[in-house]
């Protein structure tokens, strides 16, 4: 149960946190057409979350809804992937950290719609319809901005600079990724990477860009060892409400 528990976190807080990051643009999008669409992608990532977090509140026994393991964890007590927390910056940045995810999650939820456990592969089957969707136009996006003019190909090439180092840790397995693995709850992470690695690197070379050199370089977020000051100011944000109004009801 345990692994499972933690396992369902990682899914429910990498949903949580991007899908709250993209909220940040709601009214303040650069064209009323984006400011929508990323409404909707927030939203849709939301929905993901309360299915994995609902499941791993009935997972643990303890009463906890998928709003409780929302609202009244703490910053270290989270298990998403430190990509998802990094501020959104422009909106070139925000897009790439958007493909760099798709490219990850749909691969991901493919698999788990094999998974051993069947509320798992449930929620695995409505989530991909929706993140085939965020990935096809979160990657026309990113080959927009980055074969456009020589301004917006500089920008999204310092988001990648930015980026890049931070998506390793999507690869990284520890002993709970090998117990959903043994399990066959989950696949390999080291499984996904080379369907990831060849959509990125197909994308970012339709797009100009140049793939930093050297290999990845952080990992930890999914310990809650390493999350960063922007989890925590976000989490003080988005965690406002429920714990200064515990009992209201809406």
């Amino acid at each position: 149960m345990g692994a499972l528990f933690e396992f369902l976190l990682r899914q429910g807080d990498n949903t949580l946190v991007l899908g709250h990051r993209v909220s940040e643009w709601c009214g303040t999008a650069p064209a009323l057409e984006e400011d929508i669409a990323l409404a909707n992608t927030a939203l849709d990532l939301i929905g993901q979350t309360k299915m994995w977090l609902g499941l791993a509140g009935e997972i643990e026994g303890k009463g906890r809804s998928a709003d409780d393991l929302a609202y009244h964890r703490d910053v270290w007590d989270f298990r998403n992937l430190l990509l998802l927390e990094r501020p959104n910056g422009d909106f070139g940045h925000t897009l790439l950290r958007q493909f760099l995810f798709d490219a990850f999650q749909v691969p991901s939820l493919r698999a788990l719609q094999a998974s051993s456990h069947p509320r798992v592969a449930e929620i695995a089957a409505k989530a991909l319809k929706e993140a085939l969707y965020h990935l096809e136009r979160s990657r026309e996006t990113v080959v927009a901005l980055g074969d456009g003019t020589a301004q917006s190909n500089q920008i999204m090439q310092r988001a990648l600079a930015a980026l890049w180092p931070y998506t390793g840790e999507m690869f990284i397995a520890d002993a709970v990724d090998d117990a959903m693995e043994a399990e066959g709850i989950a696949p390999a992470l080291s499984a996904l990477r080379p369907e990831w690695e060849a959509l990125v690197r197909t994308v970012l070379a339709e797009a100009m860009l140049t793939v930093p050199e050297g290999d990845f370089a952080h990992q930890g977020g999914k310990s809650g060892k390493q999350h960063t000051e922007h989890l925590g100011h976000m989490l003080a944000a988005m965690q406002f409400l429920p714990r200064a109004y515990p009992d209201a009801r809406w």
